[in-house]
């Protein structure tokens, strides 16, 4: 009843201090899985996304462990093919290099719900089945739901990328890439401020040099804000890919060979070990 007496412009005033304080959510997400609207901060501008939390739910749920854990924080984009995906989730700068692992928790069940269309945000995942995404995800440069919604059960798309947001995700794949190492997770990696000359001549790559996701926060907790969005369903079923949406690795289904390196790339290049 206390909040009823405060009106609209006081509470946005509220709202906005409390964001800029890096507390929106502690005072809006309670419990933070209901939280549908997120916001990416990088070195290259914020935008926000807005998850499905109804459609993917335990997809969100797990999404948000790691945002409540604090594990995206200096995070960066890993991987880049362009007018593909950019990826990220599974490695971050802990103020120096080499660059580590963010921890994996188990993994989550596939939701394969939606179409991998250009704008939104999926779970990167193994070749070896469907229910095997952890930590890292991609945002989807292009329509890929016509290779990427026909393999393994479906990549699970849990969100879109909201206003001009695409702009910044756009940027980062226009960045020059690079071979940065032995360890095969960063055989394309978008840099800033680098160029070709500079890999020639062995120049030190820092962290200005990368992308980084400084943080993932929570702007809204409304399980509701992605009512009136009409993402595009896939058109997946078991028959067309030979793959589950429960989980296993599927069979009976045929891969083309195109296909099979595009899901190897998103699946098990995010996940091998040094």
């Amino acid at each position: 009843m206390l909040f009823s007496k405060i009106n609209l412009s006081t509470f946005t005033s509220i709202k906005r201090h409390l964001q800029l304080l890096g507390l929106s959510a502690v005072f809006l997400a309670a419990p933070s899985a209901m939280a549908t609207i997120v916001q990416f901060q990088t070195v290259m501008g914020d935008f926000q996304v807005n998850l499905y939390d109804k459609a993917t739910p335990k997809t969100v749920e797990n999404f948000l462990a790691y945002v409540k854990a604090g594990a995206y924080n200096n995070s960066i984009i890993h991987r880049s093919v362009p007018g593909f995906i950019v990826q990220g989730g599974g490695y971050k700068y802990d103020n120096k290099f080499p660059l580590v692992e963010i921890a994996q928790n188990a993994a989550v069940v596939n939701e394969p719900v939606y179409a991998n269309k250009r704008g939104t945000i999926a779970m990167a995942k193994l070749s070896s089945g469907p229910s095997t995404a952890t930590n890292q995800w991609f945002f989807n440069l292009a329509d890929n739901s016509s290779n990427l919604d026909a393999q393994n059960g479906g990549f699970t798309v849990f969100g879109e990328v909201m206003g001009n947001g695409m702009a910044i995700v756009d940027a980062m794949a226009a960045l020059n890439i690079f071979n940065m190492g032995a360890n095969t997770a960063f055989t394309e990696t978008p840099l800033r401020n680098y160029t070709t000359t500079d890999a020639n001549n062995n120049v030190a790559i820092t962290d200005k040099n990368l992308v980084l996701i400084l943080g993932v926060v929570v702007l809204d907790a409304n399980v509701d804000s992605a009512a009136n969005l009409t993402p595009a369903k896939t058109t997946y079923t078991p028959s067309t890919n030979g793959g589950s949406s429960s989980g296993g690795s599927g069979g009976g289904g045929s891969i083309d060979f195109i296909g099979l390196l595009l899901l190897v790339g998103l699946g098990a290049l995010g996940f091998r070990r040094k």
